[in-house]
């Protein structure tokens, strides 16, 4: 079943119960532990945790690059009409660039260091389209410029290492928008860097969200990311979603014992400075052997007898506003007022 809180607007990417896992020499790895979500035109879709809590493998096998001998893959997702789980090789090819596109955490890495970032980007056009090569030039430069690279018709022949950091996460979403595709995958696209070009990167995916009404999927980490753009927010633990809402939801108002710890560990201008940052203690679960029922359970200082069984991602605030844990809306409120305070972010004017 989809997560709560569908809008009006169309839904161009339904992932519906997404199990993923892969046989190791250590046992079967569940990476994706029955996800579910709606993805629509026009909006910002935050997917927010841990290292190792499922987010990429997620993305990833939204655009068929976990299908290997050792993967296991059951649910669906469905992109116009097509399921992806059971899409042929070919038609993913299809797909990829054309119609979802994805922008990888590490630019130097994504880019080929011997060749020229204009001529990757010209290759990338000409794999899906029949257009001549001064053509995809000309188009390479035009995006280059798009998404502020100066001079781009010169620094189009640079290769890599001529790049800045930023300069290069540029020119991969440049790449990303080549073939004007209708979702985009940002996978920690301001990982590394400084905090300026960080605000740069996202003001630009803003902008593109905006002028083309782009569905964007925004993979991170970093709540402060997500306060800055995301109009949705997903967070996951241990492989599964564990809280589902609109961005206000879950920064003002969050169910989940673990988006407390999250909130809770971030630094507030506005508030008296604390000694040190409160922690969630513990460590991530092993997704070879994850704990029994809730997996957040061992690191949770709220477990009680019943979370030993695997609670259900259900709405119980509001239609749009889901969590998974079996304490009541009144129990979770009380407890994070006795704990903290109020502990939601305030959330920057549109």
């Amino acid at each position: 079943m989809s997560t709560p809180g569908a809008g009006a607007r169309r839904s161009l990417l339904s992932v519906e119960d997404l199990h993923v896992s892969f046989v190791t020499e250590d046992g079967v790895l569940r990476a994706v532990d029955g996800v579910s979500f709606d993805l629509r035109a026009g909006e910002i879709l935050a997917i927010v945790g841990e290292s190792g809590s499922g987010k990429s493998v997620t993305a990833q096998t939204i655009m068929g690059l976990t299908r290997s001998t050792n993967a296991r893959i059951e649910g669906s997702i469905d992109y116009s009409g097509r399921d992806l789980v059971t899409a042929s090789e070919e038609d993913l090819q299809g797909i990829r660039g054309e119609e979802i596109a994805m922008i990888f955490q590490d630019p130097m890495t994504s880019l080929n260091p011997v060749y020229r970032v204009g001529r990757q980007i010209v290759e990338a056009i000409r794999a899906h389209r029949d257009e001549p090569d001064e053509r995809a030039r000309e188009r390479t430069i035009e995006l280059l410029d798009a998404v502020g690279i100066p001079d781009a018709k010169r620094r189009v022949d640079d290769y890599p290492h001529e790049y800045s950091g930023g300069m290069r996460q540029r020119a991969m979403i440049a790449m990303a928008l080549a073939l004007e595709p209708k979702v985009l995958i940002a996978d920690e696209p301001s990982t590394a860097l400084d905090v300026t070009i960080q605000a740069q990167i996202l003001r630009l995916l803003e902008e593109l969200n905006s002028e083309r009404d782009l569905a964007v999927i925004l993979i991170t980490h970093d709540l402060g990311v997500v306060a800055e753009v995301a109009d949705r927010v997903q967070v996951m633990y241990g492989g599964r979603i564990v809280e589902s809402g609109t961005l206000d939801q879950i920064f003002y108002d969050p169910q989940h014992p673990y988006t407390w710890g999250l909130l809770g560990s971030l630094a507030r201008p506005d508030r008296p400075r604390m000694r040190r940052l409160s922690q969630i203690k513990g460590q991530p679960p092993s997704l070879l052997a994850p704990p029994q029922g809730c997996h957040f359970r061992p690191r949770c200082p709220h477990a009680f007898d019943r979370c030993t069984e695997v609670p259900r991602l259900e709405a119980r605030v509001g239609d749009s506003h889901a969590d998974r844990c079996w304490l009541s809306v009144e129990q979770k409120r009380n407890l994070r007022v006795l704990e903290s305070g109020d502990i939601g972010l305030e959330v920057p004017a549109a």
